[in-house]
């Protein structure tokens, strides 16, 4: 049951981390922010911004609240709260930083929670969401190479 569950999210991890690299290439196309200004009235760069949060948020969620617990358990290790398995994941080295993790976190509800509200907060939470999208990915690709190295979705 982990192994098909695993299996499971690995397929999910892999699609999530390709959209978010789409997604985050298709919105900051250019160096500056002029396209704020249009954010309210031109449907196409919404839906951009809008997929951006989303799939930032969808990533880290399914890496943080099921991929690592559920890889914990596989590896024999006992999850705990999501800060404590974000530290045994930083351990074992699945992502770089715990800090940076909790701030990726934080950053996500800005960016839902500051949309429409104030232009300048969320354009500096994008930014920043947008800086740490490496992160992201690079857990993922740590993780999704820990699995494989381990061998966990051989067919027993």
């Amino acid at each position: 049951m982990k192994r098909y569950k695993l299996r499971t999210l690995v397929t999910i991890v892999s699609k999530e981390s390709r959209h978010l690299q789409q997604t985050t290439e298709r919105l900051f196309t250019q160096d500056d922010w002029s396209w704020m200004s249009r954010l309210e009235y031109d449907m196409d760069i919404s839906e951009r911004v809008e997929a951006f949060v989303g799939r930032f948020g969808r990533l880290q969620d399914t890496l943080g609240d099921k991929l690592i617990p559920l890889l914990l358990l596989v590896e024999e290790e006992t999850p705990g709260t999501a800060l404590d398995n974000l530290g045994k994941a930083e351990r074992l080295g699945w992502l770089s930083s715990v800090a940076d993790w909790s701030e990726a976190r934080g950053l996500r509800n800005r960016m839902v929670h500051e949309y429409m509200e104030d232009i300048d907060e969320f354009r500096l939470a994008l930014d920043r969401g947008r800086q740490l999208v490496p992160l992201l990915l690079g857990s993922a690709q740590a993780i999704l190479s820990f699995i494989d190295s381990r061998n966990y979705l051989d067919r027993r």
